[in-house]
Protein backbone atom coordinates (compact mmCIF):
# COMPACT_ATOMS: atom_id res chain seq x y z
CA UNK A 1 0.00 0.00 0.00
CA UNK A 2 1.45 3.11 -1.36
CA UNK A 3 0.88 6.82 0.74
CA UNK A 4 -1.94 7.62 -1.85
CA UNK A 5 -3.84 4.53 -0.16
CA UNK A 6 -3.73 6.40 3.48
CA UNK A 7 -4.48 9.24 5.46
CA UNK A 8 -2.15 11.81 7.68
CA UNK A 9 -2.13 11.04 11.15
CA UNK A 10 -3.00 13.64 13.11
CA UNK A 11 -0.34 15.02 15.38
CA UNK A 12 2.75 13.56 14.02
CA UNK A 13 3.87 16.28 12.49
CA UNK A 14 7.99 16.45 13.52
CA UNK A 15 9.72 19.63 12.77
CA UNK A 16 13.07 19.80 11.09
CA UNK A 17 15.63 19.40 14.62
CA UNK A 18 16.79 22.72 15.25
CA UNK A 19 20.68 22.12 15.79
CA UNK A 20 21.34 18.76 13.80
CA UNK A 21 23.01 17.85 10.82
CA UNK A 22 21.63 15.39 8.55
CA UNK A 23 24.77 12.61 8.23
CA UNK A 24 22.92 10.21 5.67
CA UNK A 25 20.00 7.80 5.86
CA UNK A 26 19.09 5.32 7.78
CA UNK A 27 20.08 1.57 6.78
CA UNK A 28 17.43 -0.31 5.69
CA UNK A 29 18.27 -3.42 8.01
CA UNK A 30 18.05 -0.87 11.07
CA UNK A 31 16.14 -2.81 13.88
CA UNK A 32 13.10 -0.19 15.00
CA UNK A 33 10.51 -0.64 17.54
CA UNK A 34 7.32 2.33 17.62
CA UNK A 35 5.15 2.71 20.18
CA UNK A 36 1.48 2.79 18.71
CA UNK A 37 -0.77 4.63 21.33
CA UNK A 38 -4.66 3.81 21.04
CA UNK A 39 -6.82 7.11 21.09
CA UNK A 40 -8.92 7.03 25.26
CA UNK A 41 -12.46 5.74 24.89
CA UNK A 42 -13.03 5.92 28.17
CA UNK A 43 -16.15 6.40 30.59
CA UNK A 44 -14.84 5.30 34.16
CA UNK A 45 -16.57 6.07 37.21
CA UNK A 46 -14.57 8.31 39.68
CA UNK A 47 -11.41 6.58 41.32
CA UNK A 48 -11.50 5.29 45.24
CA UNK A 49 -8.37 7.00 46.12
CA UNK A 50 -7.79 4.26 49.15
CA UNK A 51 -8.26 1.67 46.98
CA UNK A 52 -5.70 2.18 43.99
CA UNK A 53 -4.66 -1.30 42.94
CA UNK A 54 -9.42 -1.98 42.58
CA UNK A 55 -9.49 1.24 40.02
CA UNK A 56 -6.16 -0.34 38.34
CA UNK A 57 -7.92 -3.51 37.34
CA UNK A 58 -11.24 -2.14 36.62
CA UNK A 59 -9.67 0.53 34.11
CA UNK A 60 -8.03 -2.87 33.12
CA UNK A 61 -10.88 -4.70 32.43
CA UNK A 62 -12.74 -1.91 30.96
CA UNK A 63 -9.57 -1.12 28.41
CA UNK A 64 -9.63 -4.58 27.28
CA UNK A 65 -12.85 -4.78 25.78
CA UNK A 66 -12.93 -0.63 24.74
CA UNK A 67 -9.71 -1.03 22.77
CA UNK A 68 -10.15 -5.15 21.26
CA UNK A 69 -11.20 -3.72 18.02
CA UNK A 70 -8.48 -1.36 17.87
CA UNK A 71 -5.94 -3.60 19.08
CA UNK A 72 -6.91 -6.32 16.45
CA UNK A 73 -6.98 -3.82 13.72
CA UNK A 74 -3.04 -2.48 13.94
CA UNK A 75 -2.52 -6.36 14.52
CA UNK A 76 -3.41 -7.05 10.67
CA UNK A 77 -2.00 -3.85 9.73
CA UNK A 78 1.36 -4.75 11.11
CA UNK A 79 0.96 -8.37 9.73
CA UNK A 80 0.15 -6.92 5.93
CA UNK A 81 3.60 -4.17 6.37
CA UNK A 82 5.62 -7.50 7.64
CA UNK A 83 6.56 -6.04 11.32
CA UNK A 84 5.89 -7.59 14.23
CA UNK A 85 3.18 -7.10 17.33
CA UNK A 86 6.06 -7.43 20.19
CA UNK A 87 3.40 -6.30 23.14
CA UNK A 88 -0.84 -5.11 23.17
CA UNK A 89 -1.37 -3.51 26.48
CA UNK A 90 -4.89 -2.55 26.66
CA UNK A 91 -4.52 -0.95 30.15
CA UNK A 92 -1.58 1.56 28.91
CA UNK A 93 -3.44 1.68 25.46
CA UNK A 94 -0.27 0.83 23.72
CA UNK A 95 0.57 -1.43 20.88
CA UNK A 96 4.41 -2.00 20.19
CA UNK A 97 5.61 -3.33 16.67
CA UNK A 98 9.24 -3.79 15.75
CA UNK A 99 11.11 -4.09 12.16
CA UNK A 100 13.25 -3.22 10.03
CA UNK A 101 13.36 0.46 9.23
CA UNK A 102 12.68 0.35 5.28
CA UNK A 103 9.05 -1.46 6.51
CA UNK A 104 8.64 1.07 9.19
CA UNK A 105 8.88 3.76 6.45
CA UNK A 106 6.63 2.33 4.09
CA UNK A 107 4.42 0.92 6.42
CA UNK A 108 4.12 4.77 8.31
CA UNK A 109 4.93 6.58 4.83
CA UNK A 110 7.92 8.49 5.68
CA UNK A 111 11.09 8.84 5.56
CA UNK A 112 13.83 8.17 8.32
CA UNK A 113 17.26 10.01 8.24
CA UNK A 114 20.43 9.96 10.65
CA UNK A 115 21.51 13.10 12.44
CA UNK A 116 23.96 14.23 15.05
CA UNK A 117 23.71 16.54 17.74
CA UNK A 118 27.03 17.21 19.90
CA UNK A 119 28.13 14.51 19.44
CA UNK A 120 24.61 12.54 19.93
CA UNK A 121 23.33 10.30 16.78
CA UNK A 122 19.55 9.54 16.64
CA UNK A 123 16.86 9.02 14.01
CA UNK A 124 14.62 11.57 12.80
CA UNK A 125 12.28 12.44 10.36
CA UNK A 126 10.50 15.74 8.87
CA UNK A 127 6.74 15.62 8.37
CA UNK A 128 3.70 13.97 9.69
CA UNK A 129 3.18 10.07 9.50
CA UNK A 130 0.35 8.63 7.27
CA UNK A 131 -1.30 5.26 8.35
CA UNK A 132 -4.34 3.14 6.49
CA UNK A 133 -8.05 5.19 6.99
CA UNK A 134 -9.12 2.39 8.88
CA UNK A 135 -6.93 3.20 11.47
CA UNK A 136 -7.52 6.83 12.57
CA UNK A 137 -10.60 6.25 14.36
CA UNK A 138 -8.23 3.75 16.54
CA UNK A 139 -4.53 5.77 16.44
CA UNK A 140 -3.40 8.72 19.15
CA UNK A 141 0.15 8.66 18.20
CA UNK A 142 2.57 6.45 16.39
CA UNK A 143 6.19 7.27 18.70
CA UNK A 144 9.72 5.87 17.96
CA UNK A 145 10.04 6.19 14.60
CA UNK A 146 12.14 9.68 15.25
CA UNK A 147 14.11 8.87 18.65
CA UNK A 148 15.85 12.53 18.88
CA UNK A 149 15.78 13.26 22.53
CA UNK A 150 12.79 14.28 24.35
CA UNK A 151 13.76 15.57 27.54
CA UNK A 152 16.70 17.33 28.95
CA UNK A 153 17.97 17.02 32.57
CA UNK A 154 16.92 19.85 35.03
CA UNK A 155 20.72 20.47 35.80
CA UNK A 156 22.35 23.48 36.96
CA UNK A 157 25.56 24.48 37.76
CA UNK A 158 27.19 21.54 39.98
CA UNK A 159 30.18 21.93 42.20
CA UNK A 160 32.39 19.20 43.70
CA UNK A 161 33.41 18.95 47.26
CA UNK A 162 35.44 17.11 49.02
CA UNK A 163 36.48 16.08 52.71
CA UNK A 164 40.14 18.09 52.66
CA UNK A 165 39.16 21.30 51.29
CA UNK A 166 36.37 24.52 52.07
CA UNK A 167 33.23 23.45 50.15
CA UNK A 168 33.14 26.22 47.03
CA UNK A 169 29.71 25.78 47.45
CA UNK A 170 27.89 25.10 50.64
CA UNK A 171 25.35 22.17 50.64
CA UNK A 172 23.26 20.53 52.80
CA UNK A 173 22.12 16.40 53.22
CA UNK A 174 18.64 16.32 51.92
CA UNK A 175 17.10 15.23 55.08
CA UNK A 176 18.35 18.76 56.29
CA UNK A 177 16.59 20.71 53.20
CA UNK A 178 13.46 18.53 54.67
CA UNK A 179 13.80 19.95 57.99
CA UNK A 180 14.24 23.60 56.73
CA UNK A 181 11.18 23.06 55.77
CA UNK A 182 9.15 21.24 58.61
CA UNK A 183 8.99 18.27 56.95
CA UNK A 184 7.41 16.08 60.19
CA UNK A 185 9.89 14.19 62.69
CA UNK A 186 9.39 10.52 63.22
CA UNK A 187 8.00 9.20 59.63
CA UNK A 188 9.73 7.86 57.25
CA UNK A 189 7.75 6.95 54.14
CA UNK A 190 7.57 3.34 55.25
CA UNK A 191 5.12 1.28 53.58
CA UNK A 192 5.20 3.74 50.13
CA UNK A 193 6.45 3.59 46.96
CA UNK A 194 8.25 6.75 44.93
CA UNK A 195 8.41 6.14 41.05
CA UNK A 196 11.34 8.36 39.38
CA UNK A 197 11.40 8.64 35.45
CA UNK A 198 15.12 8.17 33.57
CA UNK A 199 15.86 9.09 30.45
CA UNK A 200 19.52 7.41 30.63
CA UNK A 201 22.18 7.72 33.00
CA UNK A 202 22.14 4.91 36.09
CA UNK A 203 23.52 4.56 40.07
CA UNK A 204 25.94 2.81 41.96
CA UNK A 205 25.34 1.26 44.76
CA UNK A 206 28.65 2.35 46.70
CA UNK A 207 26.81 5.63 46.67
CA UNK A 208 23.58 4.50 47.90
CA UNK A 209 25.90 2.62 50.50
CA UNK A 210 27.91 5.54 51.02
CA UNK A 211 24.18 8.01 51.92
CA UNK A 212 23.26 5.50 54.35
CA UNK A 213 20.74 4.10 51.46
CA UNK A 214 20.20 0.19 51.19
CA UNK A 215 20.32 -0.81 48.12
CA UNK A 216 17.17 -3.21 48.67
CA UNK A 217 14.88 -0.32 48.56
CA UNK A 218 15.88 0.98 45.13
CA UNK A 219 14.72 -0.82 42.09
CA UNK A 220 15.34 -0.51 38.86
CA UNK A 221 13.17 -0.94 35.90
CA UNK A 222 13.84 -1.25 32.24
CA UNK A 223 11.81 -0.09 29.97
CA UNK A 224 11.76 -0.30 25.80
CA UNK A 225 15.73 -2.08 26.59
CA UNK A 226 16.85 0.78 28.79
CA UNK A 227 18.53 -0.44 31.81
CA UNK A 228 20.71 0.99 34.62
CA UNK A 229 23.31 1.97 33.30
CA UNK A 230 27.26 1.37 35.06
CA UNK A 231 29.30 3.79 32.30
CA UNK A 232 29.26 7.09 33.50
CA UNK A 233 27.58 10.00 31.83
CA UNK A 234 26.08 13.20 32.05
CA UNK A 235 23.07 11.78 33.19
CA UNK A 236 24.04 9.83 35.90
CA UNK A 237 24.37 13.16 37.91
CA UNK A 238 20.55 13.65 37.47
CA UNK A 239 19.72 9.63 38.82
CA UNK A 240 21.52 10.49 41.48
CA UNK A 241 20.05 13.91 42.62
CA UNK A 242 16.99 12.12 42.39
CA UNK A 243 16.92 9.00 44.52
CA UNK A 244 19.28 10.64 47.08
CA UNK A 245 17.13 13.16 47.99
CA UNK A 246 14.10 11.13 47.78
CA UNK A 247 16.14 8.92 50.45
CA UNK A 248 17.19 11.85 52.68
CA UNK A 249 13.76 12.80 53.05
CA UNK A 250 11.72 9.58 53.02
CA UNK A 251 14.30 7.08 54.10
CA UNK A 252 11.77 3.92 54.62
CA UNK A 253 10.20 4.49 50.95
CA UNK A 254 10.99 1.86 48.55
CA UNK A 255 12.37 4.14 45.22
CA UNK A 256 11.99 2.82 41.57
CA UNK A 257 13.61 3.88 38.70
CA UNK A 258 12.22 3.40 35.30
CA UNK A 259 14.94 3.42 32.62
CA UNK A 260 13.73 4.48 29.49
CA UNK A 261 15.39 5.78 26.12
CA UNK A 262 15.39 9.50 25.68
CA UNK A 263 12.98 9.97 22.85
CA UNK A 264 9.28 10.76 22.63
CA UNK A 265 8.35 7.14 22.77
CA UNK A 266 10.41 6.52 25.77
CA UNK A 267 8.95 8.93 28.03
CA UNK A 268 5.50 8.19 27.49
CA UNK A 269 6.35 4.28 27.96
CA UNK A 270 8.09 5.09 30.89
CA UNK A 271 5.46 6.60 32.64
CA UNK A 272 2.40 4.53 31.51
CA UNK A 273 4.50 1.62 32.81
CA UNK A 274 4.99 3.48 36.32
CA UNK A 275 1.24 4.74 36.01
CA UNK A 276 -0.16 1.15 35.42
CA UNK A 277 2.70 -0.58 37.25
CA UNK A 278 0.53 -2.80 39.21
CA UNK A 279 3.79 -4.90 40.92
CA UNK A 280 5.56 -2.38 42.15
CA UNK A 281 2.34 -0.01 43.04
CA UNK A 282 4.09 3.47 43.01
CA UNK A 283 2.09 6.13 44.86
CA UNK A 284 4.08 9.13 43.84
CA UNK A 285 5.97 9.99 40.63
CA UNK A 286 8.88 12.24 40.52
CA UNK A 287 10.44 13.30 36.91
CA UNK A 288 12.94 15.54 36.46
CA UNK A 289 13.16 15.89 32.47
CA UNK A 290 10.91 17.85 30.19
CA UNK A 291 11.56 20.46 27.65
CA UNK A 292 9.85 22.85 25.67
CA UNK A 293 6.22 22.18 24.54
CA UNK A 294 7.23 23.00 20.97
CA UNK A 295 9.68 20.32 20.93
CA UNK A 296 7.06 17.73 20.91
CA UNK A 297 4.81 16.38 17.99
CA UNK A 298 1.15 17.65 19.81
CA UNK A 299 0.14 13.37 19.20
CA UNK A 300 2.95 13.07 21.69
CA UNK A 301 1.92 15.70 23.94
CA UNK A 302 -1.78 14.18 23.72
CA UNK A 303 -0.35 10.51 24.70
CA UNK A 304 1.85 11.73 27.74
CA UNK A 305 -1.05 14.02 29.33
CA UNK A 306 -3.45 11.20 28.59
CA UNK A 307 -1.06 8.72 30.75
CA UNK A 308 -1.22 11.23 33.41
CA UNK A 309 -4.74 12.12 33.62
CA UNK A 310 -4.62 8.33 34.31
CA UNK A 311 -2.11 9.17 37.11
CA UNK A 312 -4.13 11.95 38.93
CA UNK A 313 -7.64 9.46 38.15
CA UNK A 314 -5.45 6.64 40.16
CA UNK A 315 -4.91 9.30 42.68
CA UNK A 316 -1.03 9.33 42.00
CA UNK A 317 0.18 12.58 42.55
CA UNK A 318 3.17 13.70 39.89
CA UNK A 319 5.75 15.80 40.69
CA UNK A 320 7.47 17.23 37.51
CA UNK A 321 10.54 19.70 37.38
CA UNK A 322 9.59 23.04 35.53
CA UNK A 323 13.51 23.74 34.60
CA UNK A 324 16.18 25.38 34.93
CA UNK A 325 16.54 28.03 32.08
CA UNK A 326 14.76 30.94 33.12
CA UNK A 327 11.46 32.04 31.74
CA UNK A 328 13.05 31.89 27.95
CA UNK A 329 13.88 27.96 28.38
CA UNK A 330 17.18 29.01 26.87
CA UNK A 331 15.64 29.33 23.49
CA UNK A 332 16.60 32.94 22.00
CA UNK A 333 13.67 33.34 19.58
CA UNK A 334 12.36 36.41 21.84
CA UNK A 335 9.58 34.08 23.55
CA UNK A 336 8.72 32.61 26.57
CA UNK A 337 8.62 28.76 26.73
CA UNK A 338 7.46 26.66 29.03
CA UNK A 339 8.11 22.83 29.82
CA UNK A 340 6.02 19.78 29.01
CA UNK A 341 5.48 17.78 31.22
CA UNK A 342 5.50 20.35 34.11
CA UNK A 343 2.33 22.17 32.12
CA UNK A 344 0.10 19.33 32.15
CA UNK A 345 -3.01 20.21 33.98
CA UNK A 346 -2.56 16.70 35.22
CA UNK A 347 0.86 17.30 37.53
CA UNK A 348 2.52 19.42 40.36
CA UNK A 349 4.85 21.52 38.34
CA UNK A 350 8.10 22.27 40.81
CA UNK A 351 9.64 25.70 40.44
CA UNK A 352 12.65 26.64 42.12
CA UNK A 353 13.99 29.36 44.94
CA UNK A 354 17.71 30.53 46.28
CA UNK A 355 18.16 30.34 49.92
CA UNK A 356 19.55 32.40 52.83
CA UNK A 357 20.15 30.87 55.73
CA UNK A 358 21.46 32.04 59.29
CA UNK A 359 21.51 29.93 62.38
CA UNK A 360 20.49 26.86 60.41
CA UNK A 361 17.41 28.38 59.49
CA UNK A 362 15.62 30.15 56.46
CA UNK A 363 16.66 33.75 56.59
CA UNK A 364 15.04 34.98 53.06
CA UNK A 365 14.23 33.04 50.43
CA UNK A 366 14.19 34.69 46.65
CA UNK A 367 13.09 33.34 42.97
CA UNK A 368 15.91 31.06 41.91
CA UNK A 369 18.04 33.75 39.38
CA UNK A 370 21.85 33.08 38.99
CA UNK A 371 21.70 35.17 35.24
CA UNK A 372 23.11 31.81 33.98
CA UNK A 373 20.51 29.55 35.61
CA UNK A 374 17.31 29.93 37.12
CA UNK A 375 13.29 28.76 37.67
CA UNK A 376 11.84 28.46 34.33
CA UNK A 377 7.78 29.04 34.77
CA UNK A 378 5.13 30.73 32.73
CA UNK A 379 1.90 30.54 30.73
CA UNK A 380 1.24 27.69 28.38
CA UNK A 381 0.91 28.01 24.87
CA UNK A 382 -0.70 24.67 24.64
CA UNK A 383 -3.48 23.62 27.43
CA UNK A 384 -5.87 26.50 28.73
CA UNK A 385 -6.55 27.46 32.37
CA UNK A 386 -7.13 24.49 34.62
CA UNK A 387 -10.13 24.32 37.06
CA UNK A 388 -8.09 24.81 39.92
CA UNK A 389 -6.00 28.08 38.90
CA UNK A 390 -10.07 29.76 37.58
CA UNK A 391 -9.90 31.52 40.65
CA UNK A 392 -6.22 32.57 40.82
CA UNK A 393 -4.96 35.55 39.20
CA UNK A 394 -2.26 34.31 36.85
CA UNK A 395 -0.60 37.25 34.39
CA UNK A 396 -0.89 37.10 30.82
CA UNK A 397 1.43 35.51 28.83
CA UNK A 398 4.45 37.61 27.49
CA UNK A 399 3.89 35.72 24.21
CA UNK A 400 1.05 37.99 23.02
CA UNK A 401 -1.84 37.73 26.34
CA UNK A 402 -3.06 34.66 26.12
CA UNK A 403 -4.52 33.21 29.25
CA UNK A 404 -3.39 30.14 29.44
CA UNK A 405 -2.47 26.99 32.15
CA UNK A 406 0.24 28.51 34.87
CA UNK A 407 3.59 27.00 35.37
CA UNK A 408 4.85 26.33 38.24
CA UNK A 409 2.31 25.08 41.37
CA UNK A 410 4.91 24.89 44.16
CA UNK A 411 8.42 25.34 44.76
CA UNK A 412 11.44 24.24 46.61
CA UNK A 413 15.55 25.23 46.88
CA UNK A 414 16.96 25.15 43.61
CA UNK A 415 20.46 26.99 44.06
CA UNK A 416 23.54 24.99 44.38
CA UNK A 417 24.51 27.11 46.81
CA UNK A 418 22.88 25.93 50.31
CA UNK A 419 22.00 23.09 47.93
CA UNK A 420 21.51 19.28 48.29
CA UNK A 421 25.11 17.41 49.04
CA UNK A 422 25.36 14.13 46.69
CA UNK A 423 27.20 11.44 46.56
CA UNK A 424 28.35 10.49 42.91
CA UNK A 425 30.37 8.18 41.88
CA UNK A 426 32.93 8.13 44.74
CA UNK A 427 32.66 12.69 44.64
CA UNK A 428 30.83 14.38 47.29
CA UNK A 429 28.78 17.25 45.02
CA UNK A 430 26.84 20.24 45.72
CA UNK A 431 23.52 20.09 43.13
CA UNK A 432 20.36 21.70 42.93
CA UNK A 433 17.74 22.72 40.21
CA UNK A 434 14.32 21.88 39.76
CA UNK A 435 15.33 18.42 39.63
CA UNK A 436 15.70 18.63 43.25
CA UNK A 437 12.41 20.09 44.16
CA UNK A 438 9.84 17.15 42.11
CA UNK A 439 11.75 14.64 44.40
CA UNK A 440 11.62 16.80 47.26
CA UNK A 441 8.08 16.77 47.28
CA UNK A 442 7.64 13.86 46.27
CA UNK A 443 9.55 12.44 49.27
CA UNK A 444 7.29 14.99 51.48
CA UNK A 445 4.10 12.54 50.09
CA UNK A 446 5.49 9.56 51.15
CA UNK A 447 5.72 10.89 54.53
CA UNK A 448 2.29 11.74 54.45
CA UNK A 449 0.92 8.70 53.03
CA UNK A 450 2.86 7.06 55.88
CA UNK A 451 0.09 8.36 58.55
CA UNK A 452 -2.69 9.19 55.93
CA UNK A 453 -6.23 7.54 56.49
CA UNK A 454 -5.85 7.74 52.80
CA UNK A 455 -3.54 8.48 49.85
CA UNK A 456 -3.55 11.92 49.20
CA UNK A 457 -4.56 11.58 45.54
CA UNK A 458 -4.16 14.57 42.59
CA UNK A 459 -2.97 17.26 45.03
CA UNK A 460 -3.22 20.17 42.39
CA UNK A 461 -6.25 21.00 43.52
CA UNK A 462 -6.42 20.55 47.29
CA UNK A 463 -2.99 22.80 47.18
CA UNK A 464 -4.97 25.75 45.66
CA UNK A 465 -8.11 25.67 47.48
CA UNK A 466 -5.29 25.48 50.64
CA UNK A 467 -2.68 28.26 49.49
CA UNK A 468 -2.13 28.94 53.23
CA UNK A 469 -0.19 25.76 53.78
CA UNK A 470 2.36 26.98 51.73
CA UNK A 471 4.74 30.07 51.82
CA UNK A 472 4.40 32.40 48.98
CA UNK A 473 8.11 33.79 47.51
CA UNK A 474 7.53 37.25 46.52
CA UNK A 475 11.25 38.70 45.37
CA UNK A 476 12.91 38.35 42.25
CA UNK A 477 12.22 37.12 39.02
CA UNK A 478 13.08 34.16 35.86
CA UNK A 479 14.27 36.99 33.53
CA UNK A 480 17.30 36.20 31.60
CA UNK A 481 20.18 38.96 31.71
CA UNK A 482 18.77 42.43 29.75
CA UNK A 483 15.93 40.34 28.84
CA UNK A 484 12.58 41.63 29.69
CA UNK A 485 11.25 38.07 28.72
CA UNK A 486 9.84 36.71 32.00
CA UNK A 487 7.93 37.23 35.39
CA UNK A 488 7.69 38.04 38.90
CA UNK A 489 7.58 36.97 42.49
CA UNK A 490 4.26 37.82 43.66
CA UNK A 491 1.71 36.34 46.25
CA UNK A 492 -0.51 34.52 46.31
CA UNK A 493 0.74 33.09 42.97
CA UNK A 494 3.45 33.76 40.80
CA UNK A 495 5.05 32.24 37.46
CA UNK A 496 8.27 31.57 38.74
CA UNK A 497 7.50 29.98 41.92
CA UNK A 498 3.84 29.18 42.10
CA UNK A 499 2.16 28.84 45.70
CA UNK A 500 5.66 28.69 47.29
CA UNK A 501 7.48 26.62 49.32
CA UNK A 502 6.11 23.79 51.70
CA UNK A 503 5.50 24.18 55.27
CA UNK A 504 5.93 20.60 55.48
CA UNK A 505 3.82 20.24 59.38
CA UNK A 506 1.09 22.11 57.97
CA UNK A 507 0.99 19.99 55.03
CA UNK A 508 1.03 16.83 57.19
CA UNK A 509 -1.75 17.81 59.62
CA UNK A 510 -3.55 19.07 57.17
CA UNK A 511 -3.79 15.83 54.71
CA UNK A 512 -3.38 12.96 57.74
CA UNK A 513 -5.95 14.76 60.09
CA UNK A 514 -3.71 15.21 63.04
Amino acid sequence: MNVDDKAELPGSRRREPAHARHVGAVADDEPIAVSIYLKPVDVLPDPTEDDRQAMRRTMSEHRAEAHRDGIAAIAEFAAGAGLEVTLADPARRLVRLAGPAARMQAAFGTTLERCEEEGHSFRCRVGKLHVPHRLLPFIESVLGLDDRPAGRRREPEIEPQDDTAPATSPALPPGQVGQLYKFPPGVTGAGQTVALIELGGGYFEADLVAVGIDPKMVTAVSVDGAVNQQVMSRAHKEVALDIQVVAGVAPGARIVVYFAPNSQAGFADAISMAVHDAANRPGVISISWGMGEGGFASGAIRTINAALEDAARLGIPVFVAAGDYLATDGVADGKAHVQFPASSPFVVSCGGTALALTDAAISDEIVWNTGARGTGGGISDVFDVPDFQQAVALPASVNGGRKGRGVPDVAGSAASVNGYAIHLNGVLLAMGGTSAVAPLWAGLVALINERAKRPVGFLTPFLYANPHLLRPVVSGHNRPPGSAIGYDGAAPWNACTGLGVPDGAALFAALTGT
